[in-house]
Protein backbone atom coordinates (compact mmCIF):
# COMPACT_ATOMS: atom_id res chain seq x y z
CA UNK A 1 0.00 0.00 0.00
CA UNK A 2 1.03 3.56 -0.47
CA UNK A 3 1.25 5.11 2.58
CA UNK A 4 1.05 9.20 3.47
CA UNK A 5 1.25 9.48 6.96
CA UNK A 6 2.51 11.97 9.62
CA UNK A 7 2.00 15.88 10.74
CA UNK A 8 3.64 19.11 9.97
CA UNK A 9 2.43 22.84 10.48
CA UNK A 10 1.95 25.40 8.00
CA UNK A 11 0.16 28.93 8.11
CA UNK A 12 -3.30 28.23 5.75
CA UNK A 13 -4.37 31.05 4.04
CA UNK A 14 -7.19 31.88 6.59
CA UNK A 15 -4.48 31.67 9.79
CA UNK A 16 -2.33 28.53 11.19
CA UNK A 17 -3.30 24.86 10.01
CA UNK A 18 -2.06 21.75 12.09
CA UNK A 19 -1.42 19.70 8.47
CA UNK A 20 -1.99 15.86 8.89
CA UNK A 21 -1.61 13.19 6.09
CA UNK A 22 -3.62 10.26 5.70
CA UNK A 23 -4.73 7.34 3.38
CA UNK A 24 -7.85 8.41 3.96
CA UNK A 25 -10.37 10.66 5.30
CA UNK A 26 -14.62 10.07 5.67
CA UNK A 27 -16.65 12.65 6.23
CA UNK A 28 -19.20 11.52 8.87
CA UNK A 29 -19.35 8.88 11.40
CA UNK A 30 -23.13 7.13 11.19
CA UNK A 31 -23.76 3.78 9.67
CA UNK A 32 -21.82 4.72 6.40
CA UNK A 33 -18.67 6.46 8.04
CA UNK A 34 -18.18 3.75 10.90
CA UNK A 35 -18.73 0.72 8.26
CA UNK A 36 -16.03 2.42 5.37
CA UNK A 37 -13.67 3.16 8.55
CA UNK A 38 -13.50 -0.30 9.13
CA UNK A 39 -13.24 -1.73 5.89
CA UNK A 40 -10.08 0.95 5.28
CA UNK A 41 -8.55 -0.12 8.31
CA UNK A 42 -8.66 -3.60 7.27
CA UNK A 43 -7.29 -3.34 3.89
CA UNK A 44 -4.16 -1.44 5.83
CA UNK A 45 -4.92 2.19 4.91
CA UNK A 46 -4.64 4.76 7.20
CA UNK A 47 -7.71 6.60 7.75
CA UNK A 48 -9.84 8.70 10.03
CA UNK A 49 -13.53 9.86 10.00
CA UNK A 50 -14.61 12.91 11.49
CA UNK A 51 -18.14 14.64 12.38
CA UNK A 52 -19.45 17.58 13.44
CA UNK A 53 -21.49 15.55 16.04
CA UNK A 54 -20.25 14.88 19.25
CA UNK A 55 -20.84 11.26 19.04
CA UNK A 56 -21.40 8.47 16.36
CA UNK A 57 -24.57 8.07 14.64
CA UNK A 58 -24.95 9.92 12.01
CA UNK A 59 -29.31 10.94 11.66
CA UNK A 60 -29.35 8.75 14.51
CA UNK A 61 -27.54 11.34 16.76
CA UNK A 62 -29.45 14.27 15.67
CA UNK A 63 -33.18 12.58 15.42
CA UNK A 64 -33.70 11.74 18.70
CA UNK A 65 -37.22 13.66 18.39
CA UNK A 66 -40.27 11.54 20.73
CA UNK A 67 -41.60 8.72 18.56
CA UNK A 68 -38.34 8.56 16.11
CA UNK A 69 -38.00 4.74 14.85
CA UNK A 70 -36.33 2.37 11.75
CA UNK A 71 -39.17 1.12 9.49
CA UNK A 72 -36.79 -1.49 9.08
CA UNK A 73 -37.81 -4.42 10.96
CA UNK A 74 -35.29 -4.75 13.68
CA UNK A 75 -33.30 -8.07 12.34
CA UNK A 76 -32.24 -6.13 9.24
CA UNK A 77 -31.73 -2.34 10.75
CA UNK A 78 -27.91 -3.37 11.23
CA UNK A 79 -24.38 -4.45 9.78
CA UNK A 80 -24.46 -8.12 7.88
CA UNK A 81 -20.83 -8.03 8.30
CA UNK A 82 -20.56 -9.92 11.89
CA UNK A 83 -22.12 -13.04 11.79
CA UNK A 84 -21.32 -13.49 15.42
CA UNK A 85 -22.60 -10.31 16.45
CA UNK A 86 -25.65 -10.71 14.53
CA UNK A 87 -26.72 -13.54 16.48
CA UNK A 88 -26.09 -11.95 19.92
CA UNK A 89 -26.85 -8.88 19.86
CA UNK A 90 -30.45 -8.29 22.03
CA UNK A 91 -33.34 -6.31 20.23
CA UNK A 92 -36.62 -7.38 21.75
CA UNK A 93 -39.31 -5.59 19.44
CA UNK A 94 -39.90 -5.83 15.73
CA UNK A 95 -38.68 -2.13 14.79
CA UNK A 96 -35.92 -0.37 16.77
CA UNK A 97 -36.71 3.34 18.11
CA UNK A 98 -33.69 5.80 18.13
CA UNK A 99 -31.98 5.08 21.27
CA UNK A 100 -31.70 1.54 20.60
CA UNK A 101 -30.27 2.09 17.06
CA UNK A 102 -27.70 4.94 18.67
CA UNK A 103 -26.82 2.25 21.45
CA UNK A 104 -26.13 0.05 18.59
CA UNK A 105 -23.84 2.32 16.82
CA UNK A 106 -21.94 2.62 19.13
CA UNK A 107 -21.49 -0.75 20.35
CA UNK A 108 -19.98 -1.57 17.19
CA UNK A 109 -17.22 1.16 17.66
CA UNK A 110 -16.62 -0.11 20.48
CA UNK A 111 -16.35 -3.71 19.80
CA UNK A 112 -13.95 -2.73 16.43
CA UNK A 113 -11.76 -0.57 18.68
CA UNK A 114 -12.80 2.38 15.68
CA UNK A 115 -13.65 5.12 18.35
CA UNK A 116 -9.56 6.20 18.59
CA UNK A 117 -9.72 6.90 14.38
CA UNK A 118 -12.75 9.14 14.79
CA UNK A 119 -12.51 12.90 15.69
CA UNK A 120 -15.52 14.59 16.81
CA UNK A 121 -16.86 17.97 17.22
CA UNK A 122 -15.01 18.10 13.81
CA UNK A 123 -16.83 20.06 10.88
CA UNK A 124 -15.85 20.07 7.07
CA UNK A 125 -14.94 23.70 6.06
CA UNK A 126 -13.43 23.22 3.14
CA UNK A 127 -11.87 20.63 0.44
CA UNK A 128 -10.09 21.42 -2.38
CA UNK A 129 -8.41 18.77 -4.95
CA UNK A 130 -4.76 19.26 -5.64
CA UNK A 131 -4.22 18.34 -8.88
CA UNK A 132 -0.35 18.51 -8.31
CA UNK A 133 0.26 16.24 -5.51
CA UNK A 134 -2.92 14.34 -6.47
CA UNK A 135 -4.55 14.64 -3.19
CA UNK A 136 -7.22 16.22 -1.14
CA UNK A 137 -6.87 19.12 0.85
CA UNK A 138 -9.58 18.92 3.43
CA UNK A 139 -9.53 21.88 6.28
CA UNK A 140 -11.87 21.51 9.27
CA UNK A 141 -12.99 23.61 12.29
CA UNK A 142 -10.61 22.67 14.66
CA UNK A 143 -7.54 23.95 12.88
CA UNK A 144 -6.26 20.60 11.35
CA UNK A 145 -5.79 20.46 7.55
CA UNK A 146 -5.94 16.68 6.70
CA UNK A 147 -4.06 15.65 3.47
CA UNK A 148 -5.98 12.63 2.23
CA UNK A 149 -5.40 10.48 -1.11
CA UNK A 150 -8.86 9.47 -0.52
CA UNK A 151 -12.20 11.60 0.72
CA UNK A 152 -15.43 9.55 1.67
CA UNK A 153 -18.78 11.56 2.08
CA UNK A 154 -21.10 9.83 4.25
CA UNK A 155 -23.01 12.34 5.06
CA UNK A 156 -26.11 10.54 4.55
CA UNK A 157 -29.82 10.98 3.00
CA UNK A 158 -31.62 12.68 5.13
CA UNK A 159 -29.19 15.34 7.44
CA UNK A 160 -29.96 19.15 5.82
CA UNK A 161 -33.04 20.19 7.82
CA UNK A 162 -35.16 22.19 5.60
CA UNK A 163 -37.71 25.12 7.06
CA UNK A 164 -40.44 26.32 5.15
CA UNK A 165 -40.72 29.77 4.17
CA UNK A 166 -43.72 31.05 6.09
CA UNK A 167 -43.96 34.72 7.25
CA UNK A 168 -42.83 35.66 10.33
CA UNK A 169 -41.58 32.42 11.60
CA UNK A 170 -38.93 34.17 13.73
CA UNK A 171 -41.09 35.91 15.44
CA UNK A 172 -42.92 33.15 17.21
CA UNK A 173 -41.97 34.01 20.79
CA UNK A 174 -42.77 30.43 22.31
CA UNK A 175 -40.32 26.95 21.47
CA UNK A 176 -39.44 25.78 18.32
CA UNK A 177 -37.91 22.78 16.81
CA UNK A 178 -37.03 20.97 14.12
CA UNK A 179 -37.18 16.81 14.53
CA UNK A 180 -33.99 16.95 12.70
CA UNK A 181 -31.76 18.51 15.49
CA UNK A 182 -33.85 17.66 18.80
CA UNK A 183 -31.88 19.39 21.75
CA UNK A 184 -33.38 16.32 24.06
CA UNK A 185 -35.37 15.75 26.92
CA UNK A 186 -38.26 19.00 26.32
CA UNK A 187 -41.11 19.01 28.83
CA UNK A 188 -44.59 19.22 27.07
CA UNK A 189 -47.22 18.45 29.80
CA UNK A 190 -49.68 21.41 29.49
CA UNK A 191 -48.57 22.87 26.60
CA UNK A 192 -50.12 23.84 23.42
CA UNK A 193 -48.54 22.11 20.40
CA UNK A 194 -48.44 23.06 17.17
CA UNK A 195 -46.87 19.95 14.80
CA UNK A 196 -46.28 21.41 10.66
CA UNK A 197 -45.48 18.69 8.52
CA UNK A 198 -47.02 14.81 8.35
CA UNK A 199 -44.74 12.68 6.65
CA UNK A 200 -42.72 9.88 8.56
CA UNK A 201 -41.09 12.14 11.24
CA UNK A 202 -44.55 13.87 11.85
CA UNK A 203 -46.97 10.86 11.91
CA UNK A 204 -43.88 9.26 14.86
CA UNK A 205 -44.02 12.20 16.39
CA UNK A 206 -47.65 12.95 16.81
CA UNK A 207 -48.02 9.67 17.93
CA UNK A 208 -45.47 9.70 20.82
CA UNK A 209 -46.64 12.97 22.30
CA UNK A 210 -50.64 13.46 21.70
CA UNK A 211 -51.20 12.15 25.35
CA UNK A 212 -48.52 14.29 26.59
CA UNK A 213 -49.88 17.93 25.51
CA UNK A 214 -52.27 20.02 26.25
CA UNK A 215 -53.47 20.90 22.90
CA UNK A 216 -51.75 19.14 19.89
CA UNK A 217 -52.57 20.64 16.32
CA UNK A 218 -51.32 19.08 13.28
CA UNK A 219 -50.97 21.34 10.52
CA UNK A 220 -51.12 19.28 7.29
CA UNK A 221 -50.76 20.16 3.72
CA UNK A 222 -50.74 16.86 2.13
CA UNK A 223 -52.38 14.37 4.08
CA UNK A 224 -50.54 10.77 4.37
CA UNK A 225 -51.34 6.88 3.62
CA UNK A 226 -50.22 4.86 6.91
CA UNK A 227 -50.52 1.29 7.75
CA UNK A 228 -49.44 -0.58 10.75
CA UNK A 229 -45.86 -1.18 11.37
CA UNK A 230 -46.75 -4.28 13.70
CA UNK A 231 -44.64 -3.24 16.15
CA UNK A 232 -45.04 -5.78 18.68
CA UNK A 233 -42.60 -7.34 21.31
CA UNK A 234 -40.19 -10.64 19.82
CA UNK A 235 -40.58 -13.87 21.19
CA UNK A 236 -37.47 -16.29 21.45
CA UNK A 237 -38.86 -18.64 18.68
CA UNK A 238 -38.73 -15.79 16.32
CA UNK A 239 -35.34 -14.76 17.19
CA UNK A 240 -33.84 -18.71 17.05
CA UNK A 241 -35.26 -18.67 13.59
CA UNK A 242 -34.17 -15.22 12.43
CA UNK A 243 -30.36 -16.28 13.71
CA UNK A 244 -30.57 -20.04 11.73
CA UNK A 245 -31.43 -18.41 8.68
CA UNK A 246 -29.24 -14.73 8.73
CA UNK A 247 -27.01 -16.71 5.47
CA UNK A 248 -29.55 -16.90 3.82
CA UNK A 249 -32.09 -13.63 4.93
CA UNK A 250 -29.18 -11.66 3.97
CA UNK A 251 -28.32 -12.99 0.38
CA UNK A 252 -31.97 -12.88 -0.03
CA UNK A 253 -32.16 -8.77 0.56
CA UNK A 254 -29.07 -8.39 -1.07
CA UNK A 255 -29.29 -10.55 -4.54
CA UNK A 256 -32.76 -10.89 -5.09
CA UNK A 257 -35.03 -8.41 -3.62
CA UNK A 258 -35.73 -5.04 -5.03
CA UNK A 259 -36.46 -3.17 -1.49
CA UNK A 260 -34.22 -5.24 0.46
CA UNK A 261 -36.62 -5.26 3.34
CA UNK A 262 -36.70 -8.85 4.14
CA UNK A 263 -39.73 -9.90 1.74
CA UNK A 264 -40.35 -11.43 -1.21
CA UNK A 265 -41.92 -8.63 -3.38
CA UNK A 266 -44.83 -10.19 -5.39
CA UNK A 267 -43.59 -10.50 -9.36
CA UNK A 268 -46.91 -12.39 -10.79
CA UNK A 269 -50.04 -11.06 -9.39
CA UNK A 270 -50.95 -7.93 -10.80
CA UNK A 271 -53.89 -6.14 -8.75
CA UNK A 272 -56.63 -6.72 -10.84
CA UNK A 273 -56.12 -10.13 -11.79
CA UNK A 274 -58.08 -11.16 -8.26
CA UNK A 275 -62.01 -10.46 -7.38
CA UNK A 276 -62.46 -7.28 -5.23
CA UNK A 277 -62.98 -9.98 -2.21
CA UNK A 278 -59.78 -11.87 -2.68
CA UNK A 279 -57.96 -8.30 -3.19
CA UNK A 280 -59.04 -7.31 -0.24
CA UNK A 281 -58.23 -10.10 1.75
CA UNK A 282 -54.80 -9.73 0.36
CA UNK A 283 -54.37 -6.29 1.53
CA UNK A 284 -56.34 -7.05 4.58
CA UNK A 285 -53.33 -9.52 5.37
CA UNK A 286 -51.12 -6.96 4.84
CA UNK A 287 -51.99 -4.49 7.53
CA UNK A 288 -52.80 -7.37 9.85
CA UNK A 289 -48.61 -8.42 9.79
CA UNK A 290 -47.87 -4.59 9.42
CA UNK A 291 -44.88 -2.71 7.82
CA UNK A 292 -45.61 0.09 4.75
CA UNK A 293 -42.99 -1.52 2.05
CA UNK A 294 -44.60 -4.79 2.54
CA UNK A 295 -48.14 -3.53 2.11
CA UNK A 296 -46.68 -1.83 -1.31
CA UNK A 297 -44.51 -4.46 -2.67
CA UNK A 298 -45.64 -8.28 -0.77
CA UNK A 299 -49.46 -7.87 -1.81
CA UNK A 300 -49.18 -7.32 -5.57
CA UNK A 301 -46.83 -6.34 -8.13
CA UNK A 302 -48.21 -3.27 -9.70
CA UNK A 303 -49.20 -0.81 -6.89
CA UNK A 304 -46.26 1.58 -7.72
CA UNK A 305 -46.85 1.75 -11.83
CA UNK A 306 -50.19 0.91 -12.64
CA UNK A 307 -52.45 3.70 -11.38
CA UNK A 308 -55.96 1.29 -11.44
CA UNK A 309 -53.89 -0.99 -9.15
CA UNK A 310 -52.92 1.97 -7.24
CA UNK A 311 -56.12 3.42 -6.89
CA UNK A 312 -57.43 0.00 -4.70
CA UNK A 313 -54.67 -0.09 -2.54
CA UNK A 314 -55.61 3.42 -1.83
CA UNK A 315 -59.13 3.01 -1.40
CA UNK A 316 -58.18 0.22 0.74
CA UNK A 317 -56.23 2.75 3.20
CA UNK A 318 -59.02 5.25 2.50
CA UNK A 319 -61.23 3.02 3.86
CA UNK A 320 -59.57 2.10 7.24
CA UNK A 321 -58.87 5.57 8.01
CA UNK A 322 -62.88 6.46 8.06
CA UNK A 323 -63.64 3.17 10.25
CA UNK A 324 -60.53 4.02 12.47
CA UNK A 325 -61.09 8.20 12.88
CA UNK A 326 -64.58 9.04 14.36
CA UNK A 327 -65.00 12.59 13.77
CA UNK A 328 -66.03 12.82 10.24
CA UNK A 329 -64.65 16.04 9.83
CA UNK A 330 -60.91 15.26 11.22
CA UNK A 331 -61.25 11.99 8.92
CA UNK A 332 -61.99 14.08 5.59
CA UNK A 333 -59.13 15.94 6.95
CA UNK A 334 -57.11 13.32 7.26
CA UNK A 335 -57.69 11.88 3.50
CA UNK A 336 -55.02 11.48 1.30
CA UNK A 337 -55.84 13.36 -2.26
CA UNK A 338 -53.00 12.07 -3.83
CA UNK A 339 -51.61 8.57 -5.26
CA UNK A 340 -50.45 6.66 -3.11
CA UNK A 341 -46.90 6.81 -4.29
CA UNK A 342 -44.97 8.16 -1.49
CA UNK A 343 -42.33 6.25 0.43
CA UNK A 344 -44.72 4.05 1.69
CA UNK A 345 -45.48 5.15 5.69
CA UNK A 346 -46.10 2.60 8.80
CA UNK A 347 -47.03 3.58 12.31
CA UNK A 348 -47.69 2.40 15.73
CA UNK A 349 -51.33 4.02 16.06
CA UNK A 350 -51.34 7.58 14.08
CA UNK A 351 -54.89 7.58 13.01
CA UNK A 352 -56.29 6.58 16.16
CA UNK A 353 -54.53 9.97 18.16
CA UNK A 354 -57.23 11.84 16.21
CA UNK A 355 -59.88 10.23 18.50
CA UNK A 356 -58.70 12.35 21.29
CA UNK A 357 -60.26 15.22 22.51
CA UNK A 358 -57.41 17.54 22.29
CA UNK A 359 -55.61 16.50 18.81
CA UNK A 360 -57.16 18.77 16.24
CA UNK A 361 -56.20 18.99 12.25
CA UNK A 362 -55.85 21.73 10.03
CA UNK A 363 -56.26 21.28 6.52
CA UNK A 364 -53.67 23.41 5.12
CA UNK A 365 -55.42 22.70 1.66
CA UNK A 366 -58.64 24.27 3.56
CA UNK A 367 -57.02 27.03 5.18
CA UNK A 368 -53.26 27.51 4.20
CA UNK A 369 -51.02 29.12 6.84
CA UNK A 370 -50.97 33.10 6.36
CA UNK A 371 -48.38 33.68 8.89
CA UNK A 372 -46.42 32.46 12.01
CA UNK A 373 -47.05 35.21 15.32
CA UNK A 374 -45.47 35.97 18.18
CA UNK A 375 -48.38 33.88 19.83
CA UNK A 376 -49.51 31.05 17.47
CA UNK A 377 -49.83 30.24 13.68
CA UNK A 378 -52.51 32.27 11.82
CA UNK A 379 -54.47 30.42 8.92
CA UNK A 380 -56.05 32.05 5.65
CA UNK A 381 -59.63 32.08 7.48
CA UNK A 382 -58.32 34.36 10.05
CA UNK A 383 -57.66 32.08 12.92
CA UNK A 384 -54.94 32.61 15.23
CA UNK A 385 -54.15 29.04 16.69
CA UNK A 386 -52.43 29.95 20.22
CA UNK A 387 -49.83 28.23 21.02
CA UNK A 388 -46.71 27.82 23.53
CA UNK A 389 -44.36 25.12 21.14
CA UNK A 390 -44.38 24.84 17.43
CA UNK A 391 -42.65 21.35 15.98
CA UNK A 392 -41.47 21.50 12.38
CA UNK A 393 -41.36 17.69 11.00
CA UNK A 394 -41.07 19.61 7.61
CA UNK A 395 -37.96 16.94 6.68
CA UNK A 396 -35.06 17.51 4.97
CA UNK A 397 -33.12 18.73 1.41
CA UNK A 398 -32.71 15.47 0.69
CA UNK A 399 -29.67 13.66 -0.94
CA UNK A 400 -27.42 16.56 -2.20
CA UNK A 401 -28.54 19.16 0.41
CA UNK A 402 -25.52 18.15 2.81
CA UNK A 403 -23.17 18.42 -0.30
CA UNK A 404 -24.55 21.72 -1.71
CA UNK A 405 -23.79 23.53 1.66
CA UNK A 406 -20.55 22.65 1.86
CA UNK A 407 -17.57 23.64 -0.44
CA UNK A 408 -16.32 20.50 -2.32
CA UNK A 409 -13.75 21.72 -4.99
CA UNK A 410 -12.69 19.25 -7.83
CA UNK A 411 -10.66 19.61 -10.50
CA UNK A 412 -10.28 23.88 -11.65
CA UNK A 413 -11.58 24.69 -8.38
CA UNK A 414 -15.48 23.42 -9.36
CA UNK A 415 -17.64 22.96 -6.75
CA UNK A 416 -20.15 20.27 -6.57
CA UNK A 417 -22.85 22.80 -6.34
CA UNK A 418 -21.69 24.35 -9.68
CA UNK A 419 -21.00 20.44 -11.43
CA UNK A 420 -24.93 20.02 -10.10
CA UNK A 421 -26.16 23.21 -11.23
CA UNK A 422 -27.26 23.16 -14.38
CA UNK A 423 -29.33 19.75 -14.61
CA UNK A 424 -29.58 18.91 -10.44
CA UNK A 425 -27.84 16.09 -8.79
CA UNK A 426 -26.20 13.52 -10.72
CA UNK A 427 -23.25 11.11 -10.18
CA UNK A 428 -22.12 7.69 -11.70
CA UNK A 429 -23.65 4.81 -10.02
CA UNK A 430 -24.19 6.92 -7.28
CA UNK A 431 -21.16 7.14 -5.46
CA UNK A 432 -18.86 9.34 -7.59
CA UNK A 433 -18.77 12.74 -9.73
CA UNK A 434 -15.70 13.41 -12.79
CA UNK A 435 -13.84 16.12 -11.98
CA UNK A 436 -13.38 15.05 -8.57
CA UNK A 437 -11.20 12.40 -8.62
CA UNK A 438 -10.62 9.96 -5.60
CA UNK A 439 -13.66 11.29 -4.07
CA UNK A 440 -16.85 8.68 -3.32
CA UNK A 441 -20.17 9.34 -2.31
CA UNK A 442 -22.29 7.16 0.33
CA UNK A 443 -25.15 7.05 -0.83
CA UNK A 444 -24.82 9.45 -3.22
CA UNK A 445 -27.59 10.78 -5.79
CA UNK A 446 -29.06 8.47 -7.89
CA UNK A 447 -28.06 5.49 -5.41
CA UNK A 448 -30.76 2.82 -5.19
CA UNK A 449 -34.27 3.65 -3.43
CA UNK A 450 -34.14 0.47 -1.34
CA UNK A 451 -33.71 0.00 2.39
CA UNK A 452 -30.71 2.19 3.35
CA UNK A 453 -28.52 -0.04 5.37
CA UNK A 454 -27.85 -3.03 2.81
CA UNK A 455 -27.69 -0.03 0.47
CA UNK A 456 -24.55 1.48 2.76
CA UNK A 457 -22.90 -1.80 2.76
CA UNK A 458 -23.09 -2.41 -0.85
CA UNK A 459 -21.48 1.30 -1.51
CA UNK A 460 -18.39 0.76 1.28
CA UNK A 461 -18.23 -2.60 -0.82
CA UNK A 462 -17.89 -1.41 -3.87
CA UNK A 463 -15.64 2.28 -2.85
CA UNK A 464 -13.35 -0.23 -0.91
CA UNK A 465 -12.98 -2.59 -3.83
CA UNK A 466 -11.94 -0.13 -6.51
CA UNK A 467 -9.80 1.48 -4.24
CA UNK A 468 -8.39 -1.83 -3.31
CA UNK A 469 -7.54 -2.20 -6.94
CA UNK A 470 -6.02 0.97 -7.99
CA UNK A 471 -3.59 0.30 -4.27
CA UNK A 472 -2.77 -3.15 -6.02
CA UNK A 473 -1.95 -1.40 -9.73
CA UNK A 474 0.51 1.16 -7.88
CA UNK A 475 1.91 -1.52 -6.11
CA UNK A 476 3.06 -3.38 -9.35
CA UNK A 477 3.90 -0.04 -11.31
CA UNK A 478 4.94 3.49 -10.61
CA UNK A 479 4.59 3.80 -7.12
CA UNK A 480 2.93 7.08 -7.77
CA UNK A 481 -0.68 8.26 -6.03
CA UNK A 482 -3.44 6.52 -7.64
CA UNK A 483 -6.13 8.61 -9.36
CA UNK A 484 -9.68 6.98 -9.63
CA UNK A 485 -12.22 9.19 -11.43
CA UNK A 486 -15.53 8.29 -13.33
CA UNK A 487 -15.71 9.50 -17.18
CA UNK A 488 -18.08 12.38 -18.35
CA UNK A 489 -19.97 10.30 -20.34
CA UNK A 490 -20.09 7.04 -17.45
CA UNK A 491 -21.91 9.86 -15.87
CA UNK A 492 -24.36 10.83 -18.80
CA UNK A 493 -25.15 6.85 -19.57
CA UNK A 494 -25.90 6.44 -15.51
CA UNK A 495 -28.18 9.70 -14.95
CA UNK A 496 -30.32 8.38 -18.79
CA UNK A 497 -30.32 5.31 -16.92
CA UNK A 498 -31.96 6.19 -13.51
CA UNK A 499 -34.78 8.73 -16.13
CA UNK A 500 -35.39 5.83 -18.05
CA UNK A 501 -36.23 3.29 -15.19
CA UNK A 502 -38.33 5.97 -13.37
CA UNK A 503 -40.45 6.36 -15.80
CA UNK A 504 -42.30 3.46 -15.21
CA UNK A 505 -42.91 4.56 -11.54
CA UNK A 506 -45.93 6.40 -9.84
CA UNK A 507 -43.38 8.11 -7.46
CA UNK A 508 -42.29 10.47 -9.63
CA UNK A 509 -46.24 11.77 -10.28
CA UNK A 510 -46.03 12.89 -6.39
CA UNK A 511 -44.34 15.91 -4.97
CA UNK A 512 -42.38 14.21 -3.04
CA UNK A 513 -38.70 14.77 -1.08
CA UNK A 514 -37.78 11.27 -3.44
CA UNK A 515 -37.68 13.86 -6.36
CA UNK A 516 -36.75 17.58 -4.63
CA UNK A 517 -40.18 18.25 -4.61
CA UNK A 518 -40.79 19.07 -0.99
CA UNK A 519 -37.86 22.10 -1.17
CA UNK A 520 -39.55 25.45 -2.76
CA UNK A 521 -36.74 26.75 -5.91
CA UNK A 522 -35.66 23.30 -5.56
CA UNK A 523 -34.98 21.86 -9.14
CA UNK A 524 -37.44 18.51 -9.38
CA UNK A 525 -35.17 16.26 -10.59
CA UNK A 526 -34.07 12.50 -9.98
CA UNK A 527 -32.37 11.26 -6.91
CA UNK A 528 -32.45 7.23 -6.76
CA UNK A 529 -32.11 4.30 -9.25
CA UNK A 530 -35.23 2.57 -8.89
CA UNK A 531 -34.12 -0.76 -10.55
CA UNK A 532 -34.33 -2.29 -6.80
CA UNK A 533 -31.56 -2.76 -4.82
CA UNK A 534 -31.01 -6.87 -6.02
CA UNK A 535 -30.61 -5.30 -10.09
CA UNK A 536 -28.04 -2.26 -9.17
CA UNK A 537 -25.54 -4.60 -7.44
CA UNK A 538 -25.41 -6.85 -10.58
CA UNK A 539 -24.69 -3.57 -12.17
CA UNK A 540 -21.74 -2.83 -9.51
CA UNK A 541 -20.59 -5.83 -10.36
CA UNK A 542 -20.41 -6.00 -13.71
CA UNK A 543 -18.83 -2.83 -13.85
CA UNK A 544 -16.14 -4.19 -11.48
CA UNK A 545 -15.60 -7.63 -14.08
CA UNK A 546 -14.98 -5.27 -16.85
CA UNK A 547 -11.94 -3.50 -15.76
CA UNK A 548 -14.15 -1.02 -13.33
CA UNK A 549 -16.11 0.44 -16.64
CA UNK A 550 -16.21 4.10 -16.77
CA UNK A 551 -13.74 4.80 -14.64
CA UNK A 552 -10.07 6.17 -15.83
CA UNK A 553 -7.81 4.76 -13.05
CA UNK A 554 -4.40 6.14 -13.62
Amino acid sequence: MVTTNGTSQTNGQNGHYEIQNLDALIIGAGFGGIYQLKKFRDMGLSALAVDTASDVGGTWFWNTYPGAMSDTEAYLYRYSWDPEDLKTYPWDKHYVYQPEVLKYLKHVVERHDLRKDIRFNTTLTDAYWNEEDRIWDVKCSTGIEYRARYLVTALGLLSKQHFPDIKGIDSFQGEKYHTGAWPGEISMAGKRVGVIGNGSTGVQIITAIADKVDTLISFQRNPQYSVPSGQRAVDPEYRKKINDNYEEIWRQVKDESATAFGFKENADRPTMSVDPEERNEIFEAAWKKGGGFRFMFETFNDISTSEAANDQAAEFIKAKIRAKVKDPEKARKLMPTQMYARRPLCDAGYYEQFNRSNVEVVSLHDTPIDEITPAGIRTSDGTEHKLDMIIFATGFDAVDGNYTRIAIKGRNGVTLKDHWAPTGPTSYLGVTVPSFPNMFMILGPNGPFSNIPPAIETHVEFISDIVQAAEQKVASGSGKIPVIEAKPQAEEYWTHECDVVSRQSLFRRTDSWIFGANVPGKKKTIMFYFGGLADYRAKLRSVAKNSWEGFNIE
